[in-house]
C-alpha cells in the first residue's frame, strides 16, 4: 500500500471517528435534556443514536466525558454568540445569559470536575472552550484587551456574575426578589467597564 493510499485511508477512518463521535453527542443531547445531563447514561445514549452500548464507550470511556464534551460544546456556542452580540458588554452578557439558561450540560459538568472521574483529555477540552469563552467575553465589550492580571480578573468576575444571575433565573429566585435579568446586566456594566 502507498504512503498517500495509507494517509486517506486513515485521514477517512478519522473522519468517520468524529462523526461517529458527533452522532452520539447528537444523540446525547435529547436524552440529556429529558433525564437530565447529571443524570445521563450511556446505555440511553446508545439507545438514542441506534449504536450498541458498548460502541458508546469506543468513543466515550465513561459518563463523565459525554457531559464534558456536550459542556465544551456549550462553551463553545457561548463563545460564538458573544462574538456575534453587537460590541456592548450588555449585549455580551445577555447572550451569555440566554445561552447557558438553555445549558443542562454546565451544571452537571461542574458536579463532575468535582468529582473528578473525568479522563483528563476531557477536562483540557472543557477548560480550553472556557478559556475560548471568556476570551470571548472580554472581545465583545468596547474594553481594552485583558493584559494585565487585574483585568483578566476582571473578565472573570464578570463571568462570574453571569453564571450567577443564570442560576438564579433558572430557578426562578430573580422573580421571586423582584428582579429583572435586564436591569441587573445593566448594573454590570458600569462596575465592569475599564476605567470605572
Amino acid at each position: 500500500m502507498s504512503d498517500s493510499s495509507l494517509a486517506r485511508r486513515v485521514e477517512r477512518r478519522t473522519r468517520q471517528r468524529a462523526a461517529n463521535r458527533g452522532a452520539i453527542l447528537d444523540a446525547a443531547r435529547p436524552v440529556a435534556t429529558r433525564e437530565g445531563a447529571g443524570a445521563l447514561s450511556l446505555r440511553a445514549v446508545a439507545a438514542e443514536a441506534g449504536y450498541a452500548p458498548a460502541s458508546v464507550y469506543e468513543y466515550f470511556r465513561n459518563r463523565a466525558e459525554m457531559v464534558l464534551a456536550l459542556a465544551a460544546e456549550d462553551l463553545g456556542q457561548v463563545a460564538r454568540l458573544l462574538r456575534e452580540s453587537g460590541g456592548t458588554q450588555a449585549g455580551a452578557a445577555r447572550a451569555m445569559l440566554d445561552s447557558l439558561k438553555g445549558s443542562g450540560a454546565l451544571p452537571a459538568a461542574v458536579a463532575t470536575l468535582e468529582s473528578g472521574t473525568a479522563p483528563s483529555e476531557a477536562e483540557r477540552l472543557f477548560t480550553g472552550k472556557l478559556i475560548a469563552a471568556l476570551t470571548a467575553l472580554s472581545e465583545a465589550a468596547p474594553r481594552a484587551p485583558p493584559n494585565t492580571r487585574d483585568d483578566q480578573a476582571d473578565v472573570v468576575l464578570l463571568a462570574a456574575s453571569i453564571v450567577g444571575l443564570t442560576v438564579f433565573a433558572r430557578a426562578g429566585r430573580l422573580k421571586a426578589l423582584g428582579f429583572d435579568e435586564q436591569e441587573l446586566i445593566a448594573r454590570l456594566d458600569p462596575r465592569f467597564t475599564k476605567g470605572s
